[in-house]
């Protein structure tokens, strides 16, 4: 069975000849241009390279770089929190802050959810296409494991995205945090599509030195939008999709829109009732 888990990447502030696949990595970045001018409001500097050694047998990826200061020092651990709806920008916000903490000088890793694929298992990705490198992981649990305890100790950096599909998200954070000393920068959806606590991302909040509430822009008359609203018939609480499934939408559209997707379902459920009696 071919395995979910796809290769650990630890950015480092080292600058350093790459082998052929960090050269890969680091191209895909920086032909994104995510870290313009224009779009990034903390750093234009591109990623730095870093060199990398595979062992295709686990697919652990291993950097060749010596330990920098701040992993080397005893600094405290803190947790950042970024949520909103979706279309809101909680990626994109997150791989900035990433960046401002590479042009730190700090290590960097980023962890995803396996369950989203939409942009494949090997990146994390805005919705407008732009990528970087990650580990994609069932569970945060594994994540020490996966990356090998040398390569997790120089770590000063961990970023996640999409934690509200992680159950584990509290236990972690407050382990790598409290214990470890590291910083946290977790991205999230805060709410479902009934505006209901969704997975473990606000159970972190009293353990955040920060949380950054982001709005979208409403789909139907512009306004700033904290909700998403499902548009189709499924009802199932984890439903992976874009913009085909969702839209962002301010409190008056959700309240009408949600009224409006109610009525169809009703609607639709009437109609299969009546086909099922015809048959």
């Amino acid at each position: 069975m071919k395995s979910l888990i796809t290769p650990t990447v630890l950015f480092s502030p080292m600058s350093i000849k790459a082998t052929p696949l960090a050269s890969n990595l680091f191209s895909l970045a920086s032909k994104s241009n995510l870290f313009s001018k224009t779009q990034n409001p903390i750093s234009s500097s591109p990623l730095k390279r870093i060199m990398l050694s595979i062992e295709p047998s686990n697919f652990l990826i291993q950097t060749r770089c010596v330990h920098s200061k701040s992993s080397l020092s005893t600094s405290s651990g803190e947790i950042h929190v970024i949520v909103g709806p979706m279309f809101a920008g909680k990626t994109t916000t997150l791989l900035h802050r990433v960046q401002a903490e590479i042009n730190d000088g700090r290590n960097v890793a980023i962890i995803k959810s396996n369950k989203d694929n939409r942009y494949g298992l090997d990146s994390v990705a805005t919705h407008d296409g732009v990528k970087l490198p990650c580990c994609a992981l069932p569970n945060l649990s594994s994540f020490r494991q996966k990356l090998g305890q040398d390569a997790y100790d120089q770590l000063d950096v961990i970023g996640i995205d999409e934690a509200q599909f992680f159950e584990d998200l509290y236990d972690f954070c407050r382990e790598v945090a409290d214990h470890d000393g590291k910083t946290v920068i977790v991205a999230g959806l805060d709410g479902d599509y009934l505006r209901r606590s969704f997975g473990s991302v606000l159970d972190i909040i009293p353990l955040a030195d920060s949380v950054t509430k982001l709005s979208a822009r409403c789909e139907i008359c512009g306004k700033r939008a904290f909700f998403t609203l499902r548009k189709t018939e499924e009802t199932q609480t984890e439903l992976i999709g874009g913009a085909d499934v969702y839209m962002p939408v301010c409190r008056q559209h959700y309240v009408s829109g949600q009224v409006a997707v109610e009525a169809a379902r009703m609607v639709l459920g009437s109609q299969n009732v009546q086909c099922s009696s015809c048959v």
